[in-house]
């Protein structure tokens, strides 16, 4: 019998370990993604851990989000960081001294109260509170928080439709690696080649000092961020499309962007509000990115570079990601499940999990960050959309795996797609979440 068929441990055990993980995350208003690498609040991380938090304290998973809404800018934007004053400045770079967020960012509506990075992460917030809000049990454990948090969620959505439209074609775009979530995939080499880095003895690189340099981003790779990332700043973070030296429609962000639409829809009704603009937003931008973005050729979805309006060939999972969506076409979908289980992705077949990029690629690496390697928050995805799409068998199959990854590698941030290798930091908080949303989902 095949390793991935085998019974699992007690489901309970991996439960009350991830639990643990959390637990020990935690500092008291949110929860950092690792005590050692990231010790501070980043966004798209808090989405998906107050998804399991709901799972264990409706009100913690809803101080999880709401923490993070308070450092929103006012033009709508959830920064991707939000600095801890009391973490040594030391501890992560870059760090608030490089963004100055308060100061450099005045003019974008940065807050003055609270130090943040400027750039985003994909938009799993909506997703994420009304996932929250269905686990709370009654009105008074709900605390109004969907009427707190709604227009802020809805501001959220307009930055990223509105401001960040730079392309003029309806979708939104990332100006910053980072803001993809998937920081060195080998989709943003070719732009980024573009891009001159920052000089070597101009930063210092911490997470060198707690994680492997075979796992990490190359020092090149890291020059060019911190180039993009100072350009950014030093234009005040405006949004001008013709300042920035990268600029990508990445087909992940843009499905986040329109479940969220989805989600913000029935938070409407469930707050009596008028769902319509919701509905109709995503029935606009779904079709803007199956017409944008979708390449038969490749069987999947494809970035596209904004600045010289060409595809990038590059094969990530992002391009799996739109499989979330209810309303994709039903032959989109079946395609989409088949490269996930093609020779590209060799899902169920060559694979344990779903690696970050092309198993066919040139620039395939199964220990470097997210140029191979196998993330539970993409896996966590893709495992609901292959479950709405009615690859049941599939669906079933990854999360018995993705539970047993889990706990094999002690909660890792990502894991060799082959062998399910432990990769990155440990008791990583996003992928104890998950597991205990995959638990209890099965527990229904």
């Amino acid at each position: 019998m095949d390793r991935a068929d085998q019974p699992s441990r007690p489901a309970s055990i991996a439960y009350n370990s991830a639990r643990s993980v959390l637990s020990g995350n935690w500092v008291g208003a949110s929860t950092v993604p690792s005590r050692t690498l990231y010790p501070h609040q980043w966004s798209w991380d808090s989405g998906f851990i107050a998804i399991g938090l709901r799972h264990l304290s409706a009100f913690r998973a809803q101080l999880e989000l709401e923490t993070l809404l308070d450092a929103q800018w006012s033009d709508g934007r959830i920064p991707h960081i939000v600095f801890n004053p009391d973490v040594p400045l030391t501890a992560y770079f870059p760090s608030p001294d490089f963004w100055r967020s308060s100061t450099a960012g005045g003019a974008a509506g940065a807050p003055g109260a609270v130090e943040t990075s400027g750039i985003v992460q994909p938009p799993i917030h909506a997703m994420a509170a009304w996932l929250v809000h269905q686990a709370a049990p009654a009105p008074p454990a709900r605390r109004g928080f969907l009427r707190r948090v709604y227009p802020r969620l809805m501001a959220w959505q307009r930055y990223l439709t509105d401001s960040r439209d730079l392309g003029g074609r309806g979708l939104a775009s990332i100006v910053h690696p980072w803001e993809s979530g998937m920081d060195n995939s080998p989709c943003w080499d070719s732009p980024l080649s573009r891009v001159e880095p920052a000089a070597p003895d101009s930063f210092h690189r911490a997470d060198l000092d707690h994680g492997c340099p075979a796992d990490r981003p190359t020092d090149l790779d890291y020059g060019r961020y911190v180039r993009l990332a100072a350009h950014y700043r030093d234009l005040g973070y405006q949004d001008a499309a013709a300042r920035h030296l990268f600029a990508v429609e990445d087909p992940g962000l843009n499905a986040l962007l329109i479940a969220s639409e989805h989600a913000l829809a029935e938070i409407a009704t469930a707050l009596g509000e008028d769902s319509s603009d919701h509905q109709v937003r995503a029935e606009q931008l779904t079709t803007t990115l199956l017409k944008r973005l979708w390449n038969p050729d490749a069987g999947m979805f494809l970035c596209q570079d904004v600045i010289t309006g060409e595809p990038i060939p590059e094969r990530s999972a992002a391009g799996l990601l739109p499989l979330i969506l209810p309303g994709l076409p039903e032959d989109i979908a079946d395609t989409l499940v088949r490269t996930a289980s093609g020779e590209h992705f060799g899902l169920g077949s060559t694979t344990r999990l779903v690696p970050s990029y092309d198993l066919t690629g040139c620039a395939f690496d199964a220990a470097r960050y997210w140029r191979g390697p196998a993330w539970f928050n993409v896996n966590w995805l893709l495992e609901r959309g292959l479950r709405r799409h009615g690859a049941r068998r599939q669906a079933d199959a990854l999360r018995r795996t993705m539970l047993r990854a889990a706990e094999e590698s002690h909660f890792a941030e990502y894991v060799d797609p082959f062998t399910g290798e432990a990769r990155g930091s440990r008791d990583f908080s996003w992928t104890a979440a998950l597991t205990i949303d995959l638990i209890a989902e099965v527990a229904r």
